[in-house]
């Protein structure tokens, strides 16, 4: 007897899709079943073989028997995600709307994320084993950690956490296991320099300034809904380590120039004055300057604030990064083939764009839109919904609803509603021309079958409709003040559990004391 899994209907079939990262397939488990007959038995996946992530499993028979029948009396399958949680169903926070399609939207995301909170004992094994696969390996301490994808990498990817904690926040109200996703990259700092790993135990790779920058931006997400003084005062030396090597690498013109290159797989260079690099420094600045009020540090707050002030100027100026004639950012002052739609989604989404240049990059950004989705310069023939995530909420930063909303449907409904997809969670990337062979992946994709089809990067839609559309945004430590100011792009009702905010007192305006 095998079994085989997959994640997408049109790779069923003998073998598993692809997980282990290596150079061999992942096949499927194979096991015995006796020739005498009649005779009953069962089978249990070892644990290293649990498959994290998969839509459809594939059963089959190999024999040179032509009179062989077996017979299968129940198939169970036991879910090994959110760990610490008794109930599967109890969500910190909900999302309704006369909106079928952005409802279904909204649940996928939620969704994937949970299957994306695993025990840390089942991360993917790295190096890739020589054959099959195998989720046994340690990521870290806690019950539940907050990971990329299901399937693949089962690891802590740092550029992940940009999208996947405020969703998580908003979606589930799981706190654990972003502060343990969090703590592991703490943890595996580098104590001499202060840099930030890219990727977490067992990959352990380092060398991305951007996904540095996104595990500081994480953190102030996490404090905003957490209030969790203790642990921010735990890690506010590595914090300020981690700021110190972002800012070794600011010139005196006010930029960042990038040197670790590595991020989210591009094809174009994130090095030197890049726009993704600084608009990623100009949210740490701005994030970090709020840490550090709360932290009773106005000082170093207001040091980090003139940084951010100048490096906005100087990034907003046709001398450096901003083309006129495009009405959108560069890729980098040096490289001006391109404008990057990573790099002009965070000029929105972190407020880097010059008041004047608001409306010209969210026109620029929608030229990008294809039949599916939204195509990235950046990467030629991708649809990344992990830059769509951030494109999405720079819409919505400057009041642009019916234009975000019009790309959740577009491409997050395409996915959702394609039936040879999961239809039921947020895939990690795809073709403009529909394939799910994610360029991203060109490199060591086996047949199209590696990309995750249940990828905490893509659930931007998740903090997107409540946080922007919904309007119900944290505005201090804990949820001590909130603010609600909805948009209204189209036509549609929306509605938020009064429990999760636990208890309103309404002070003035649109600002509400939370109880």
């Amino acid at each position: 007897m095998g079994l085989s899994f997959t994640e997408a209907k049109n790779f069923t079939g003998f073998v598993s899709d692809e997980s282990n990262g290596g150079s061999t397939p992942d096949g499927a488990l194979l096991f015995e079943v006796s020739s005498q007959s009649p005779t009953k038995g069962s089978y249990s996946t070892p644990i290293e073989k649990l498959r994290g992530g998969f839509r459809y499993l594939s059963i089959f028979t190999l024999t040179n028997s032509t009179k062989f029948e077996v017979t299968m009396e129940s198939v169970e399958v036991n879910l090994s995600f959110q760990p610490s949680w008794p109930n599967l169903r109890a969500y910190g926070g909900y999302f309704h709307s006369s909106d079928n399609l952005l409802n279904r939207i909204w649940y996928a995301s939620v969704y994937t994320l949970q299957s994306n909170n695993i025990p840390p004992t089942t991360g993917r094994a790295w190096p890739a084993p020589d054959n099959s696969w195998s989720n046994d390996a340690n990521l870290g301490p806690g019950p539940s950690v907050l990971v990329d994808g299901a399937k693949r990498d089962r690891a802590v990817w740092a550029g992940d956490l940009g999208i996947s904690i405020p969703s998580s926040l908003v979606g589930l109200g799981d706190l654990e296991s972003s502060k343990n996703s969090l703590n592991i990259l703490y943890i595996n700092q580098n104590s001499n320099t202060g840099e930030l790993p890219e990727v977490g135990p067992p990959i352990s790779f380092f060398g991305s300034d951007t996904y540095h920058m996104a595990t500081m931006i994480a953190t102030h997400d996490y404090f905003l809904f957490s209030n969790d003084t203790e642990y921010l005062e735990s890690i506010w030396s590595n914090y300020i380590h981690a700021m110190n090597f972002m800012i070794s690498k600011v010139d005196s013109t006010g930029l960042l120039n990038v040197t670790g290159t590595s991020g989210w797989g591009r094809s174009a260079s994130a090095a030197g004055y890049s726009t993704i690099g600084n608009m990623l420094m100009y949210g740490t600045l701005k994030t970090g300057a709020s840490l550090a009020i709360w932290m009773n540090e106005p000082k170093l707050a207001k040091t980090w604030e003139h940084m951010a002030v100048k490096l906005k100027t100087t990034i907003n100026s046709p001398s450096y990064n901003w083309d006129s004639d495009a009405g959108a950012f560069k890729n980098s002052n040096s490289d001006q083939s391109i404008f990057p739609a990573d790099g002009n989604s965070m000029a929105l989404s972190f407020d880097g764009a010059n008041a004047s240049h608001l409306t010209k990059v969210s026109d620029h950004l929608s030229s990008n839109w294809g039949p599916i989705g939204a195509m990235v310069p950046e990467m030629p023939g991708t649809i990344s919904p992990y830059v769509e995530s951030y494109e999405i909420k720079g819409h919505l930063k400057i009041r642009q609803t019916k234009r975000a909303l019009d790309l959740i449907r577009l491409s997050w409904g395409w996915y959702l509603n394609n039936p040879m997809g999961t239809e039921s969670s947020t895939i990690e990337g795809y073709n403009e021309d529909g394939s799910f062979l994610y360029t991203a992946n060109e490199g060591y994709d086996k047949g199209g079958s590696y990309p995750s089809h249940s990828h905490g990067w893509s659930t931007g839609p998740v903090d997107a409709l409540v946080n922007y559309v919904v309007g119900l945004e944290p505005k201090s430590p804990g949820g001590a003040t909130w603010t609600l100011a909805s948009q209204r792009g189209t036509m549609f009702a929306v509605g938020f559990e009064q429990k999760y905010f636990r208890g309103w007192d309404q002070t003035e305006g649109e600002t509400f004391q939370c109880l």
